[in-house]
């Protein structure tokens, strides 16, 4: 076994390269709708990278508001699908499972980029990398595609506390 095998936390939904339902994807995020944008895991290796998709449909609770006529997904929400799935990996990685008083923060996004619009019918293709951990804070670079083609990216830091 090796020394980063060692670090997966016992008893947790995934096993490297292992897809996540999302029911294991509900275990392990404290996000519900509206707000949870993440459908599915397609692979995962845990310290080191994982990939994820995003269904995006006319029912969204934005796009009425964002824009009536011509509905277009909010950038911060893309962003804020990369963190999801960037604490997808972090969980996966870290020695023990957070629990109910633990929240992941934004810590940091540096060179948020955007350049093709995400519309109802999309799939949102999210890759993730780790790049960094150290003391409970890591750092990502982050980038969502659709149909190949880069739709945003962005370098994401975040960290996992604990709240009372």
């Amino acid at each position: 076994m090796s020394t980063q095998d060692e670090n997966i936390s016992p008893g947790l939904p995934v096993q490297t390269g292992h897809a996540m339902d999302i029911h294991a994807i509900l275990e392990s995020l404290p996000h519900r709708y509206p707000f949870l944008l993440v459908d599915r895991v397609l692979s995962i290796e845990p310290g080191k990278s994982i990939v994820a998709l995003k269904n995006v449909t006319i029912n969204e609770p934005f796009f009425p508001g964002h824009y009536p006529h011509h509905p277009v997904m909010p950038g911060v929400l893309i962003i804020e699908a990369m963190a999801q799935v960037a604490a997808l990996l972090s969980f996966q990685t870290m020695p023990s499972r957070p629990d109910e008083k633990s929240v992941y923060y934004f810590a940091g996004i540096d060179g948020a980029r955007f350049k093709r619009p995400v519309t109802p019918g999309d799939q949102l293709i999210i890759k993730v990398e780790l790049t960094r951990s150290m003391r409970g804070v890591f750092k990502f670079k982050a980038r969502a595609e659709v149909d190949g083609q880069l739709t945003a990216e962005a370098e994401l830091m975040c960290t996992v506390k604990s709240v009372a």
